[in-house]
């Protein structure tokens, strides 16, 4: 054993091992990535709304204390909490957003469009056409 790890486990007072090849557990699954976003989508969505709902009592609030005070700096702080709000709720829309287009993506494409091209006269065609047919019969 390396001499480091003796001294360590000297002064910690407990027996050091090196372990050559430890097992593997592989009996843990994870959630697919899905599930992952699903739930953090809720969670995000939780949080934002209750931000909304907090950000609102205090705008209340504050709109009280201008009102009653009609003091300059609390109509300007009643202002960007209420600019604060608008910013949360603007967050929850994206939220919406990001959360349709990550489902989306998941989805995969509706339809396939197969766009054929030739590039050659008629005459060629009707030629390519009747040794198709040829060969069918």
């Amino acid at each position: 054993m390396d001499k480091s790890y003796d001294k360590i486990g000297e002064a910690l007072n407990v027996e050091t091992q090196i372990i050559k090849n430890p097992e593997v557990v592989s009996d843990i699954q994870k959630p697919s990535s899905s599930e992952d976003a699903e739930k953090d989508y809720e969670y995000s969505r939780a949080q934002l709304y209750s931000l909304i709902e907090k950000g609102q009592e205090a705008v209340d609030g504050i709109l009280d204390v201008a009102s009653s005070s009609d003091h300059p700096r609390a109509y300007e702080v009643a202002g960007q909490l209420i600019k604060s709000v608008a910013d949360v709720a603007d967050k929850l829309a994206d939220l919406h957003k990001k959360m349709k287009d990550i489902n989306d993506t998941y989805k995969g494409p509706q339809s396939v469009t197969n766009n054929a091209l030739y590039v050659g006269s008629t005459a060629e065609l009707l030629k390519i056409l009747k040794q198709e047919k040829k060969k069918e019969e």
